[in-house]
């Protein structure tokens, strides 16, 4: 294993195991993606705890997306491969099924262009608008055509009735927003059904233009 890739392995293991440590995901759940720098892909297996990753417990994929090395990946790689290909700056993919965000994915008057309402600044900065697909059964391609389709617009998806999906340049940059999203979601859930004191529009505007926000209006 090259210097590089082993280092990336090894972020991408300790990630996962924190992730699962601290309940944000659980069982054989969830799935996590990282570019390397020649262009292949590491990539966590199907069936397999975050929890209890090693290095060469991950799969290599191809720049192509062709499984060359290490268990099968995850079932869901279509869906990170979609945000690779229509996202340039992206260097890692983030899947989760945590609680709250899977919560706020079954509701029935989420924005679905824009499902994290503003609440906060922080999820505007580490995500942008946060956008709600369809239900697909766990591993249907089609929910890449449905990352696709959004043209690289968003930077962050929620699946309904299924979790979200969060791409970065970076695998720590994916992992904080996935956390940001998690709690943004924490709090919506929670204040459910309250009178709430959002971000006014002027507020969301100043953020966005302030943090360089990626924000398709």
């Amino acid at each position: 294993m090259s210097d590089s890739k082993s280092h990336i392995a090894h972020a991408l293991c300790a990630q996962s195991a924190s992730l699962f440590q601290r309940g944000l995901t659980g069982g054989s759940s969830g799935n996590i993606s990282a570019r390397l720098g020649d262009g292949r892909f590491l990539v966590t297996p199907t069936g397999m705890s975050l929890g209890a990753l090693a290095p060469d417990d991950l799969s290599v994929l191809a720049a192509d997306g062709t499984h060359i090395d290490g268990p099968a990946p995850t079932k869901e790689w279509p869906l990170h491969d979609a945000f690779y290909a229509t996202r340039v700056q992206t260097g890692a993919v983030v899947h989760l099924h945590s609680t709250y965000a899977t919560a706020l994915s079954v509701l029935a008057d989420v924005d679905a262009g824009n499902v994290l309402t503003p609440i906060t600044p922080y999820a505007i900065m580490r995500l942008g608008k946060v956008a709600l697909l369809p239900f697909f059964l766990p591993g249907d391609a089609a929910m890449g055509d449905a990352v696709r389709a959004l043209a690289g617009k968003h930077a962050a998806v929620l699946l309904a009735n299924h979790g979200p999906v969060v791409s970065s340049p970076t695998l720590a940059a994916a992992v904080d927003a996935m956390e940001e999203f998690e709690e943004a979601a924490k709090l919506l859930v929670l204040t459910n059904g309250m009178k709430r004191r959002l971000l006014t529009g002027a507020q969301v505007v100043a953020l966005v233009a302030r943090y360089n926000v990626e924000w398709d209006t």
